[in-house]
C-alpha cells in the first residue's frame, strides 16, 4: 500500500464524520499497473473484445494514456457485456463482463475506497473484503450457533439484489464519506454505461452488472447503509433477547433469541428494504427454530427434526456431538459449475466450491465480535 493510501486509511479511523474532498490523485499509473496484473489473466474480453494479453503489449504507454484520460476527464466507460450462466435452480443468472480499461479503473478506485469503506463497515459483514472469506463467515455462524443464545435462525433472501439497487440511493451513499466529484462521475459513468446484448444496448434504470469490479464495493456499501447499521439500532433498541447476524455479499443468516423478536424483525425489514428498492424473496425467506433446544421443543410438539437452512454451499443441519450436545452439522450443496471464462469475483459471488472443514470449537474462535 502506498504511504498516500495509508494515510487516508489513517484519517478514516481517526475521523468517522470525516467527507474525503480529494482522492482522484491516488489514482497514479503506479496504482493503474498494480491494478492491471491483478486482472485475471484468461478473463473473457468485453466488448471491446481486449485481452489481459493484448493489452500488455506496450502496456506503459497504454497506462499513461488511461490515466491521462481519467483525470483529463475524458475516459468513458463502456457498457458490460451480458452473459448468463445457469443458476442451480435451472433459472438463469445474467452477469456483465466489463471492458479491461473499465476493469482496470474500477479496481484501481476500489483499491482507493477501500481504505476508507474498510474502517466503516461492522464486524459482520464478510463478502468481498480484504482478510475475509467464505470459510470466516461460516466460522462465525458456526460461534453464533453453538456459543450464543440462538433459538431461531431467519434466512433473509434478497430478490435480485444486483439487479433492484437504487441508482440514487447509491450515489446518496458514497457521498456520506465519499465528496470529490471526480470519483462520484467515474462510479455514475459506471452505473449508467449499460449492457450490451446481442447487439443491443440498454441502460436498466436499476442495479449494477454482476460481475463487475466495482459491483461488490458497491454492494457492500449500499447494504451497509440499508442494512447494517439498521440491524445494529434495531437489536439494541428494539430487541428483547439475543439477537446475532453473519452478512456475507447479500446471503445474510440472522439468529434470535425469542421468536417474537425473529418475526418481528421480518415485518420491520420487509419494510426497510423496501425503502431502498428491495424486497425479500417470498420464497426463499424463512424463519426455522433451530438451535439447542430445537429438537426437544420439536418433539415435545410432535413436529420431527428441526429444519435445515442453507449458507454459502452448505446446508446446516442440526445434530448431536459423541457427548450428546447439540452441535452443526454441514452438508455441501451440489451446484452446477459457473463458467470458467468468468473473472473469480462471480466465481465466488455465492460461495461455490467451498472446502469442507469441520465446525471450530467455541473457545477457540479467532474473531468472536464478527457475529454481533
Amino acid at each position: 500500500m502506498s504511504q498516500g493510501l495509508a494515510g487516508v486509511r489513517k484519517a478514516a479511523r481517526e475521523n468517522k464524520e470525516m467527507k474525503f474532498t480529494a482522492l482522484l490523485h491516488h489514482l497514479t499509473v503506479d496504482l493503474l499497473r498494480e491494478s492491471f496484473y491483478s486482472l485475471k489473466r484468461k478473463a473473457a474480453p468485453g466488448v471491446d473484445g481486449v485481452t489481459w494479453q493484448e493489452y500488455e503489449t506496450g502496456l506503459e504507454d497504454r497506462l499513461v494514456d488511461l490515466h491521462g484520460r481519467v483525470h483529463r476527464g475524458a475516459y468513458r466507460a463502456q457498457p458490460s457485456r451480458r452473459v448468463y450462466i445457469k443458476k442451480e435452480d435451472g433459472r438463469q443468472r445474467p452477469l456483465g463482463v466489463a471492458a479491461l480499461e473499465d476493469k482496470l479503473v474500477q479496481y484501481a478506485v476500489a483499491t482507493i475506497l477501500n481504505q476508507i469503506y474498510e474502517e466503516e463497515f461492522l464486524g459482520f459483514s464478510y463478502g468481498f473484503r480484504s482478510g475475509r472469506s467464505q470459510h470466516d463467515a461460516l466460522d462465525a455462524l458456526s460461534y453464533a450457533l453453538l456459543k450464543k443464545k440462538v433459538n431461531y435462525i431467519l434466512d433473509a433472501d434478497v430478490r435480485s439484489f444486483f439487479d433492484n439497487l437504487d441508482k440514487g440511493w447509491m450515489i446518496r451513499f458514497i457521498e456520506h464519506r465519499v465528496a470529490d466529484p471526480r470519483i462520484l462521475r467515474l462510479i455514475q459513468k459506471w452505473l449508467k454505461a449499460g449492457v450490451m446484448e446481442e447487439g443491443k444496448w440498454s441502460e436498466p434504470k436499476t442495479g449494477t452488472p454482476q460481475g463487475s469490479v466495482i459491483s461488490p464495493l458497491l454492494a457492500n456499501v449500499y447494504l451497509h447503509y440499508a442494512f447494517d447499521l439498521w440491524v445494529n439500532v434495531w437489536r439494541n433498541k428494539r430487541a428483547q433477547g439475543e439477537v446475532v447476524a453473519v452478512r456475507y455479499a447479500d446471503d445474510v443468516i440472522l439468529g434470535f433469541q425469542y421468536r417474537t423478536d425473529a418475526d418481528r424483525f421480518l415485518e420491520n425489514l420487509r419494510e426497510r428494504l423496501a425503502m431502498f428498492g428491495l424486497e425479500l424473496h417470498p420464497d426463499k425467506t424463512r424463519r426455522i427454530e433451530f438451535g439447542r433446544f430445537a429438537e426437544e421443543n420439536r418433539n415435545r410438539r410432535g413436529e420431527g427434526k428441526p429444519e435445515t437452512f442453507d449458507f454459502l454451499g452448505f446446508t446446516h443441519i442440526s445434530a448431536k456431538n459423541s457427548l450428546g450436545r447439540f452441535t452443526v452439522r454441514r452438508k455441501t450443496i451440489r451446484v452446477r459449475p459457473i463458467l470458467k471464462s468468468q473473472d473469480d469475483v462471480v466465481r465466488i459471488a455465492h460461495g461455490h466450491h467451498l472446502a469442507l472443514r469441520p465446525l471450530i470449537a467455541p473457545d477457540v474462535h479467532p474473531k468472536i465480535e464478527n457475529v454481533v
